[in-house]
């Protein structure tokens, strides 16, 4: 058992590397929660089409997150190692890595949106998410270029300098919005491709802020400039890939569950769609939460794996996962409390345009809400442990436990539930919740097995 100064000492280190990783997570959700915000204002449909949209560009994304996930532990272990030119190197082939992503993924996106149609949705939804779609698919290839940037910060364990370019690409993106969803100070009012092209233009500035920044650093500098272009070490590239891509297959088993779930409500309706928005977007803003919890984890037992400090790492890791759980359970405290008035945030209930469909809406979600309270614990727990796990570089069985865990558990559940004995949305998320559970319990038993037989 561990002193309770141990706990304080071991959470304020957490706290500090992932307070940061916190923001700037969020920042990235919270461009998506500023769209509902702002075109929930139009009406239900209009929240239906930016939920669609986003479910299908979210899958690309997370993506792409998780091949550039494999740059930080490398990092962080190049660092702990004290290896400055093995930084500079990883950075350089994760960089390219990253742009090459950006690119296909954006192709992928732009060949895939037709599908929309296909998929038993409204046509008043799919007609306004097909052009917000098309314009935030095109945000991937920023938004790739920066995660080569944000994975160096957070590798050198400078979390900080993300987390002020994500808060500044968020203001930008709440103003760009504000002048062109509604037509302010003179601008054309778009609607929903207005929040679009507000998001666009936000993360490209996003970029260029982190470029800037780094560059005028002197302690960032030597990393990435005079980089050797001529020069491609496939060693790299296949380390990279190798930890980046059952990585990504992980995450995809992942997102792709939850886009699932936005589907199977968009076929029980416009009123199922947006309530289930509402619950997601609100879940996943507490998930960033665990997310930067577990870059630390990432960072920490890299660094510890790095130095083959296994009693370390150890200490390490479980005060990571003692932290999320407190952190969790206030998180599913608060969903219990104020389900029924965050819901509130999301739609006008004053004004008779459609007053009565937004009262669906809120009083659906606000069910929603309470299978989310159960699954904050289970869904903060597993991603804080994948992050450790990515640490010591385990990368392949935890893809295999995210499709067994999402695919052969909760995705089934989800459908009989939803579908075919009528559940609605309530049973959507009782598949989460199974899913999710699952998911942590055999991640933990994962890493335990790992530590005990030390094999990594």
């Amino acid at each position: 058992m561990y002193s309770l100064a141990f706990y304080k000492k071991e959470f304020a280190t957490n706290w500090k590397l992932a307070f940061p990783v916190i923001l700037g997570m969020l920042g990235h959700t919270f461009v998506a929660f500023a769209d509902n915000i702002m075109v929930g204002q139009l009406g239900a449909a209009e929240l239906a089409a930016v939920s669609l949209g986003n479910s299908f560009f979210f899958v690309a994304f997370a993506v792409g997150i998780g091949i550039s996930a494999a740059i930080t532990p490398l990092i962080a272990e190049a660092d702990g190692l004290g290896k400055k030119l093995n930084v500079k190197k990883v950075f350089k082939h994760g960089l390219v890595i990253c742009l090459s992503s950006g690119i296909i993924l954006f192709g992928v996106l732009l060949v895939l949106g037709p599908l929309m149609q296909s998929m038993k949705q409204p046509s008043e939804v799919v007609a306004l998410a097909i052009p917000y779609y098309e314009i935030i698919s095109l945000s991937l290839i920023p938004i790739m270029i920066f995660q080569a940037f944000r994975t160096l910060c957070d590798g050198l364990s400078r979390t900080k300098i993300p987390m002020y370019a994500t808060l500044i690409s968020n203001a930008l993106n709440i103003l760009f919005n504000y002048l062109l969803i509604f037509g302010n100070w003179g601008f054309p009012k778009l609607g929903v491709i207005g929040a679009g092209y507000g998001t666009l233009m936000s993360r490209i500035l996003m970029v260029l802020f982190i470029a800037v920044v780094l560059y005028r650093s002197a302690y960032f500098r030597e990393f990435i400039t005079r980089l050797n272009w001529k020069k491609t070490s496939w060693g790299y590239v296949k380390k990279i890939l190798n930890l980046g891509l059952p990585t990504s297959a992980q995450v995809f088993f992942e997102v792709t569950l939850f886009t699932m779930a936005v589907w199977l409500s968009g076929i029980l309706g416009t009123i199922e769609q947006a309530a289930n928005q509402i619950a997601l977007n609100l879940s996943s803003m507490t998930y960033m939460v665990g997310q930067g919890l577990s870059v630390a984890a990432m960072i920490r037992v890299g660094n510890q794996k790095g130095k083959k400090d296994i009693a370390r790492l150890r200490e390490v890791a479980f005060s990571l996962f003692a932290m999320t759980l407190l952190i969790e359970i206030v998180f599913a405290l608060a969903f219990l409390i104020f389900r029924f008035d965050l819901p509130l945030v999301y739609l006008d209930t004053e004004s008779s345009l459609n007053q009565v469909e937004n009262l669906k809406v809120i009083s659906l979600a606000s069910m929603l809400l309470l299978w989310s309270a159960f699954f904050q614990i289970s869904d903060g727990l597993q991603v804080v442990i994948l992050g450790a796990l990515r640490g010591i570089q385990d990368v392949n069985v935890p893809a295999l436990i995210a499709f067994i865990a999402y695919w052969v558990i909760a995705f089934p559940i989800c459908y009989v539930l939803a579908i075919e004995l009528e559940w609605g949305g309530n049973g959507i998320w009782i598949g989460l919740l199974v899913g999710l559970t699952a998911s942590a319990l055999m991640l933990y038993l994962r890493f335990v097995f790992l530590l005990r037989k030390q094999q990594f």
